[in-house]
């Protein structure tokens, strides 16, 4: 039998009623849940850049207004002469050749890292040999010794071999695949490539280091953005490597010139956090010129089309 409709259009109206009841609470639920993410996420952001603000906020001050209680915000009058100052006035004069010097050692162990690093990553996700998985398991595992446990020994070892005050301690390692993070990021991010890209190379009688140039890297940008920023940043505020091995004055680094701000006389505070803004800058730079690939870095599945 044939269900009837029923004749009161009044009665089909109500009965549709707790359906559309149900889908405006859904929807005002789900307002209120993007409300309150968007709230969380914009409070921690501001706790986050409070600092950062008081930094800038202080390099353009004068000494007096830095300890000034209540603190002032808004420096009166704007000093930009704290930044001459602390970056190529006669207190500090070397502060440039400090950033030459970590411009320095940073591209050059950043190439190596790269390069040898992503070749061991590209071996252990596509290359089939025994022992590979034992293999990488012990790569792994020195990511669990802190550097502070070898330290000894390697200063011992470069010392021996003449190497202390140059910058070869700090770049010449970086060649021969050290960075376990570096080689875990590459070997996860080359085994979500299709296989069949591979096999399809293969058919055309591409060889093994032609998959890696012509497959591998034009694909791999994200993780290689995402590793140029994590390897900058981290080269670039090193302070304990160059602490040891480069006593010369000439050979010191930028996070090494930073501890020069603190004098006999105390520390200028307006020009340390001047020097601060100025030396972190590229950093933020970086990030935000490779924001979107490194997002794709966490994202991305390796196959684009």
């Amino acid at each position: 039998m044939l269900q009837m409709m029923p004749s009161d259009p009044v009665a089909a109206a109500s009965s549709r009623q707790p359906w559309k009841r149900r889908l405006g609470l859904h929807w005002i639920s789900y307002v209120c849940a993007r409300l309150l993410l968007y709230l969380v996420l914009g409070l921690g952001a501001f706790l986050i850049l409070i600092p950062f603000a008081w930094m800038i906020s202080a390099s353009l001050k004068t000494i007096d207004q830095v300890f000034a209680y209540p603190p002032v915000w808004i420096p009166n009058p704007v000093r930009w002469e704290n930044y001459r100052e602390a970056l190529v006035g006669s207190l500090h004069p070397f502060i440039p050749r400090y950033v030459a010097n970590t411009l320095y050692v940073a591209f050059f162990s950043l190439l190596g890292e790269i390069l040898s690093c992503s070749l061991v990553g590209f071996g252990f996700a596509r290359l089939r040999f025994p022992g590979r998985r034992w293999l990488f398991m012990v790569v792994l595992g020195t990511m669990a010794i802190p550097y502070y446990v070898v330290m000894i020994p390697q200063f011992i070892m470069f010392n021996s071999l003449g190497w202390r005050n140059s910058f070869k301690p700090l770049i010449v390692p970086r060649y021969f695949a050290t960075s376990g993070f570096a080689i875990f990021l590459f070997r996860q991010f080359f085994m979500r490539i299709s296989t069949e890209l591979f096999d399809a190379a293969r058919m055309d009688g591409c060889s093994t280091w032609g998959i890696f140039g012509r497959i591998v890297v034009p694909l791999s940008k994200p993780v290689f953005a995402t590793l140029l920023i994590l390897g900058f940043t981290f080269y670039w505020n090193d302070f304990l490597g160059p602490m040891l091995y480069l006593s010369r004055a000439r050979l010191h680094t930028v996070s090494i010139g930073l501890a020069f701000f603190r004098g006999i006389q105390g520390v200028q505070w307006n020009h340390l956090m001047a020097a601060s803004t100025a030396i972190m800058s590229p950093c933020i730079l970086l990030f935000f010129f490779f924001q979107r690939l490194f997002i794709q870095g966490v994202v991305v599945t390796g196959v684009k089309g």
